[in-house]
């Protein structure tokens, strides 16, 4: 099963992603991890794409295609994938089709997570995560049941975003409006697109797009 997921920053598409590796055993890839893993590992992609942005550029998206056909093939992903970050835009999107068409995969569905963006920002500007096994919280909404204790692990290290405040995420709002809110027409006429209330609760989000997936691969099966 292959899928992405978009939304507006905070809508919580890291947290619906862990559960849908859990879920169905699929991969969730982020292009930010796999540029950093593919620098890490001294891999010819990863090479030119920390020369460009040691330089100041951005990564183009032929390198981002690149490096993405190369990740998919790989045998973690027989299974399928969860893109979380990508793509942004239209012509993305269309590299995309080209990517899995040449690998005889295709997407199951597009998960379009929405949100009022008013709340958005409250919620975004508490929130934190472990250092250790990446569980998140929230100082209002979901704090540790220990004091400065992960529920999950026990690591007493936790990782603020410095970019999760009001005025930053305003900015990251009219970002995704203006760069990534165009994709979601591309996607609808292709009939894959399901949207989802993400400011409902955790588990009730999950398994709403739980149901929506089911449907989705009920109707390959019998189309």
């Amino acid at each position: 099963m292959n899928i992405i997921l978009i939304g507006p920053p905070g809508a919580g598409k890291g947290t619906q992603a862990r559960i849908l590796e859990e879920t169905y055993g699929i991969v969730q890839l982020s292009t930010g991890d796999m540029f950093r893993a593919a620098i890490r590992d001294q891999e010819p992609l990863g090479l030119q794409a920390k020369a460009l942005m040691e330089a100041g550029n951005l990564v183009p998206d032929d390198l981002t295609v690149q490096m993405l056909e190369a990740r998919i093939s790989k045998p973690d992903c027989a299974k399928g994938f969860i893109l979380d970050g990508f793509p942004r835009t239209v012509p993305q999107a269309e590299a995309l089709d080209r990517v899995l068409e040449a690998q005889n995969k295709k997407l199951d569905a597009v998960i379009e997570i929405t949100a009022d963006e008013s709340a958005l920002i409250e919620r975004i500007a508490g929130r934190f995560t472990c250092a250790s096994c990446g569980a998140g919280y929230h100082d209002a909404f979901k704090p540790t049941q220990k004091d400065g204790v992960c529920d999950s692990c026990g690591s007493q290290e936790f990782l603020r975003r410095s970019d999760d405040n009001a005025e930053t995420m305003k900015t990251r709002l009219q970002a995704f409006h203006t760069q990534t809110a165009p994709i979601l027409p591309y996607y609808k006429a292709k009939g894959i697109l399901k949207e989802v209330d993400g400011m409902a609760e955790v588990q009730t989000v999950a398994k709403e797009i739980k149901e929506k997936l089911n449907s989705a691969i009920l109707r390959y099966a019998t189309g």
